[in-house]
């Protein structure tokens, strides 16, 4: 039976993540960078990929990676998740490393375990595995099409872009490429919508499987990144309930409270094992990770969404404000619950899956 038990390097792992997110993006900072208009913490970026080696963890080591997996890289996306970290790791070291890795493309690998480069697959961030690709097309090594909703795309230096039966390498500041900021529900991870117009590419993978595993892959880690979100949300709201009085007594002692942040943490408990099922299964190819992805997005996204949205209620008014962090928590919630395939399409995909008629 696969042991879904944190591992001592797991654990240490986890503590060193914290402690830097702690110094370096505690949500108060976080708050008051979206407010300044700058959407992606560049220096807490270099530290996570280039000092501490995150960007490349899930890289072999032949390609200059630290040769772990993404049960490791589920851990640290717990973290970020835990402090809305705006910084492109799920996207580029797990979606688009996942696709580089399936691909077999060793030189854009070697530059994403240095943290020199920030690849990005650039398919709209409502993508799921399985589902349509935007209209790409290739003459030749030239690309041209319009992709939309590209989340981190404006953080990128490498596109992976489909088109016709192939993957594709587009350099994001070559000419020919557009791309442009548009109006996102989640300030901590932006989208942009990228336009290519006769961009020459780099072919690196015929057919759908690198994007697939790409995708299978952010769905499933998603997850863990939504399991750390919930967390702080939850214990936030029993901090706060602890110490805000009414009648002349803690709010966090009246029966009707104390039951909402019950549920919430059943919930959570069990999004844990959902969510580190899926991290395991996308660490070890095991044949039931399509399973184990969509049954993470269809249970942790809503989970994330709830948990979010008690955060927001139960702190009363203060929860309602711009100045508390408790609605980057929920945006970040509800623009996840559409990342890589909403809950419901993923129920839809397991019907297919385990043979269930719809």
């Amino acid at each position: 039976m696969t042991d879904l038990l944190y591992s001592e390097v797991e654990n240490d792992l986890r503590g060193s993540v914290r402690d830097l997110l702690a110094q370096r993006s505690p949500v108060e900072r976080v708050l008051a960078r979206v407010e300044s208009g700058e959407a992606y913490d560049q220096s807490l970026w270099r530290t996570l990929a280039g000092e501490m080696g995150l960007a490349g963890m899930a890289v072999p080591e032949r390609f200059g990676g630290g040769g772990a997996s993404l049960r490791e890289s589920a851990v640290v996306l717990e973290e970020l998740g835990r402090c809305v970290a705006p910084v492109p790791f799920l996207s580029s070291a797990v979606v688009a490393t996942t696709a580089l890795l399936t691909a077999g493309a060793a030189d854009p690998l070697t530059k994403l375990a240095a943290g020199e480069t920030i690849a990005v697959l650039a398919v709209p961030f409502v993508t799921g595995p399985g589902s349509p690709l935007p209209a790409v097309t290739a003459d030749g090594d030239r690309l041209t099409g319009r992709v939309a909703g590209v989340a981190d795309g404006a953080a990128a230096d490498l596109l992976l872009v489909p088109a016709g039966d192939g993957l594709y390498l587009v350099d994001a500041t070559a000419e020919g490429v557009t791309r442009t900021g548009v109006v996102s529900l989640d300030l901590t991870r932006p989208l942009v919508d990228i336009r290519l117009d006769g961009v020459v590419g780099q072919r690196i993978a015929e057919g759908g499987a690198a994007v697939r595993a790409g995708l299978t892959a952010g769905a499933a880690l998603l997850a863990s990144e939504q399991l750390g979100l919930a967390e702080w949300c939850l214990e936030t709201t029993v901090a706060y309930v602890k110490v805000r009085h009414q009648f002349g007594r803690p709010v966090g002692s009246f029966q009707a409270l104390k039951h909402r942040l019950a549920d919430v943490w059943v919930d959570l408990t069990q999004a844990r094992a959902v969510a580190r099922y899926a991290a395991v299964c996308a660490a070890e190819a095991d044949p039931d990770l399509p399973v184990a992805a969509s049954v993470a997005q269809a249970f942790c996204s809503p989970m994330a969404v709830k948990a979010a949205e008690e955060c927001v209620q139960l702190h009363g008014g203060i929860g309602f404000t711009w100045e508390h962090p408790a609605h980057l928590f929920l945006k970040r919630a509800k623009a996840d619950a559409a990342g890589y395939g909403s809950a419901d399409r993923h129920r839809q995909a397991l019907a297919g899956l385990v043979n269930l008629p719809l």
